[in-house]
């Protein structure tokens, strides 16, 4: 049991009506999970507010209530807590009632558009390769030590996160690596963690259906490095225009990075082939397993991270030579007939681009790009054109195609997709809305020596169709496939 007074240390208290002297069980925002003695923090969703729901949280047990407003109906005996913003509060308060956990360790969060998965997983595998014990917080897995549990979110819930700190904690982690979305960040569900460190990779067009324009995406994520403190880092790659955005207004010590312009740690790619990169990093050469120029940047962040957090420079560069890809992100297998077939999560237009023009750099022209892609339903609509466009350009041949269509039908989101094709490109396109049979497709198409981009899920291993998840993995598919036309 925790004081309550004690939780809510740092919380902004506009009223209190009752005690703060009280022992509490356990904090909740979800009504359905109070027990006796509990905290219920109603909080403002985008779905339904939890205001609405605070006499079932104290039916089911709630001793206090933490609310933007208190009921004019109220329960003697409950204590209820008045804030500005039930989210930063819960925050707060998650990170005392874990006993602030985040201080424990050297917590580095990463944000931007593309690459927050492949930079926090691969600091994750250098720095456990180096011999620490090392967390993770990202959208495929979270990981503590060796134990790994299912990701649910890319920034799960502030008592999520909280309770994994203190987990990793227990475990003696040293070091954690974090993504930073900026849903997470709006939702505040990272207020009250302390951050050693901050990256910024990339911000391209992205969830536009949440944030409805791209300024205001933009400086959700310049929140988070206007809130590091001035003892830590924040690294952002100024190849991006907004790199600089984010460190006008942070009190962090600046870092930067880039392969095209001037900055702190840069790169050049001396070799760019199917089996890995030849980086000069800072005047040091360096092998990569990893592929093409999106990866070239990672490594660079990843590198930077390395020094800033204390490493040496030569085992820095001796750790980034044995990194393995992330799953879903640039994965690829050869067929027998010398077919090679590539899975990535590429889901934005900038990703996507990147992706394919990664491939048309490394491949001799002499074969075909076969690109199978599609866009998610319930999401941004505005970058479907976008994707069409950029798929229809960079590819020999296209199969636009369902991706989670969730509760909208994927035979409309195909449309939208096809508006983008320029009338010089749609012979080479055509639609299946069934993923399955359009990467079979795909594959039937492809001679030897071919290339087969499947772009979209990456490591999700389902497909969301009107609310229900079905068992789909593209890797595992486009591998059977290949094995049968080897008969």
């Amino acid at each position: 049991m925790s004081l309550l007074k004690d939780i809510l240390y740092k919380v902004a208290i506009d009223t209190v009506v009752g005690t703060t002297n009280v022992q509490v069980n356990n904090i909740a925002f979800d009504s359905r999970k109070i027990e006796l003695n509990d905290v219920f923090v109603a909080i403002s969703g985008t779905v339904a507010d939890g205001h609405g729901f605070i006499e079932v949280a104290v039916n089911n047990g709630a001793l206090v209530v933490v609310c933007e407003c208190i009921p004019e109906k109220r329960v003697n005996g409950v204590t209820y807590v008045q804030v500005a913003d039930s989210k930063i509060a819960l925050a707060i308060m998650a990170s005392n009632f874990y006993g602030n956990p985040s201080g424990n360790l050297k917590l580095v969060g990463v944000t931007g558009t593309n690459g927050k998965t492949t930079i926090a997983t691969l600091l994750y595998q250098l720095f456990k390769n180096a011999g620490y014990k090392v967390g993770l917080l990202s959208t495929v897995k979270i990981l503590i030590d060796n134990h790994e549990y299912t990701a649910t979110h890319t920034t799960p819930d502030s008592l999520t996160i909280n309770s994994y700190l203190s987990m990793m904690n227990e475990e003696g982690v040293e070091f954690c690596f974090m993504e930073v979305s900026s849903h997470g960040i709006h939702q505040k569900r990272t207020e009250g963690l302390h951050f050693v460190g901050g990256v910024f990779t990339n911000l391209s067009h992205d969830h536009l259906d949440y944030h409805k324009t791209f300024a205001e995406y933009r400086d959700v994520k310049k929140i988070f490095f206007d809130q590091l403190p001035k003892t830590a880092f924040a690294l952002v790659n100024v190849d991006d225009k907004n790199g600089e955005v984010m460190l006008q207004n942070t009190k962090a010590e600046k870092h930067t990075y880039a392969l095209k312009n001037y900055a702190d740690y840069r790169a050049q790619i001396l070799e760019n082939q199917f089996t890995g990169l030849l980086l000069k990093i800072n005047d040091n050469e360096v092998w990569s397993r990893l592929i093409g120029r999106f990866n070239a940047s990672n490594l660079l962040a990843i590198y930077g991270v390395a020094e800033l957090l204390g490493l040496k420079k030569d085992e820095t560069l001796r750790l980034i030579s044995g990194l393995e890809s992330v799953s879903g992100r640039f994965q690829y297998v050869i067929s027998e007939t010398k077919i090679t077939a590539i899975v990535d999560y590429a889901h934005t237009p900038d990703a996507l681009q990147n992706v394919l023009e990664t491939i048309n750099s490394i491949r001799t022209k002499n074969e075909d790009l076969i690109t199978v892609v599609g866009c998610g339903g319930n999401r941004d609509k505005t970058k479907r054109p976008e994707m069409g466009d950029i798929a229809s350009t960079l590819s020999t041949k296209v199969v636009f195609t369902s991706d989670n269509p969730r509760n909208e039908e994927p035979g409309v989101i195909i449309e939208e997709i096809e508006k983008g094709v320029e009338p010089i490109h749609f012979k080479k396109t055509m639609s299946i809305v069934d993923r399955r049979q359009a990467i079979k497709t795909a594959c039937q198409l492809a001679k030897p020596n071919d290339i087969i981009l499947i772009a979209g899920k990456g490591h999700e291993t389902y497909q969301e169709i009107k609310g229900e998840r079905f068992d789909f993995n593209d890797l595992e598919i486009v591998k059977d496939y290949l094995k049968q036309l080897e008969k």
